[in-house]
C-alpha cells in the first residue's frame, strides 16, 4: 500500500481525553497478575505501571480491525501498514495513583515518521500522554508505536528460531534478577485487565500464520511494567525517568529474565532477556 507520510503528519497535534477509576478490583487483579514481581507500594496506593490498564480504547466488535485492535482513523492516524507493535518510549513517574482515584488521560499525537527498515517500510507514531488525578499530574509518557507491512511468505520474523540453534549470549551481569514465566495465562490475564484484543497475544494460528511470529507475543507493556518495578525496587521507590525501547519480540512459552544494574554514573539499566540470553527490551533510568 502507498504510504503518504505528508498526509499522515497532518494528524500531529490531534488530541483526546479519557477518564477512568482506579478500582480496588483492578488493583487486586493487577497485583495478582504480576506478583511477586512488583516494587513495594504503600497501602492505598496502586502498584507502579497500573496506568496502562486505565482508559483503554473500547471499540464495538464491528469497529475493530483484522488484528483485533480498534480500527485506525479515529484518534490514531490511518497508517496503511497492517502490523502494529509497541516500540518503546519514555516515562516519567511523578506521584503514585491511589485506589479510588478518578484518572484522566490526556493524549496528543506528538510525531509521525517513516523509515525503510531491514524487513520493509516502517511508520512510527509517537503519542504523548499525561495521567492526571485530582492531586495533579501523576505521570508523563511518550509511547512509540511502529507499523510494518504484512508478513511475506518465507520471511522469518524476529523471535523466530533459526534452523541451527544459536549459541546463547553470555548473560549480562545484574544487581537484581527476576525470573518470570511467559505462559499464555499471563498474556490472557494482562489482555483482560487492559481490554487489549490484539490477536498476537492469544490467537496462535493468527500470530504464526498471518503475522509470521514463532508463537504468542508477550505484550510490550508487560515487559515495561516489570522493568519499571525492578528499577523502583532498586531505588526504593524514587521517581523514575525511563527511556526504553523494544529490541526484538519476546515469544511466550519459556521463562524470561528481568534484570537491572546500577551504572557508574548513577543511572540504572534495566532489560528483559529471553531464554537464549538475548535482550528483548531495554532501557535506562536517570535521576532528574
Amino acid at each position: 500500500m502507498a504510504l503518504d507520510i505528508t498526509a499522515l503528519r497532518t494528524w500531529i497535534g490531534k488530541s483526546e481525553e479519557a477518564s477512568d477509576i482506579v478500582t480496588p478490583r483492578l488493583v487486586e487483579s493487577f497485583a495478582a497478575t504480576f506478583a511477586p514481581h512488583l516494587a513495594p507500594y504503600a497501602k492505598g496506593d496502586a502498584p507502579l505501571a497500573l496506568h496502562w490498564c486505565l482508559t483503554p480504547p473500547i471499540a464495538a466488535m464491528n469497529a475493530i480491525g483484522p488484528d483485533g485492535h480498534p480500527a485506525k482513523g479515529e484518534f490514531l492516524p490511518p497508517v496503511p501498514l497492517p502490523r502494529r507493535m509497541w516500540a518503546g518510549g519514555t516515562i516519567e513517574t511523578i506521584a503514585p495513583l491511589r485506589s479510588g482515584d478518578v484518572v484522566t488521560r490526556r493524549s496528543t499525537i506528538g510525531d509521525i515518521s517513516y523509515k525503510d527498515g531491514r524487513t520493509g517500510p516502517l511508520c512510527f507514531v509517537a503519542v504523548d500522554h499525561e495521567i492526571v488525578t485530582q492531586r495533579g499530574i501523576a505521570l508523563r509518557e511518550r509511547h512509540n508505536i511502529v507499523y510494518r507491512e504484512a508478513a511475506k511468505p518465507g520471511t522469518a520474523m524476529p523471535g523466530t528460531p533459526t534452523p541451527t540453534p544459536a549459541i546463547p549470549n553470555e548473560p549480562e551481569a545484574a544487581d537484581l534478577v527476576w525470573d518470570v514465566e511467559a505462559n499464555p495465562v499471563l498474556l490472557f490475564r494482562y489482555s483482560a485487565i487492559t481490554f487489549n484484543s490484539h490477536r498476537i497475544h492469544y490467537d496462535l494460528p493468527y500470530v504464526t500464520e498471518v503475522e509470521g511470529y514463532a508463537g504468542l507475543v508477550v505484550h510490550g507493556p508487560i515487559q515495561a511494567t516489570l522493568m519499571l518495578n525492578i528499577i523502583a525496587t532498586l531505588t526504593g521507590g524514587k521517581p523514575i525517568k525511563l527511556d526504553y525501547r523494544g529490541v526484538s519480540p519476546l515469544i511466550a512459552g519459556a521463562p524470561f529474565k528481568v534484570k537491572a544494574r546500577r551504572m557508574e554514573d548513577g543511572a540504572i539499566r534495566a532489560w528483559t532477556e529471553g531464554a537464549d540470553g538475548r535482550v528483548r527490551m531495554e532501557g535506562v533510568s536517570r535521576a532528574g
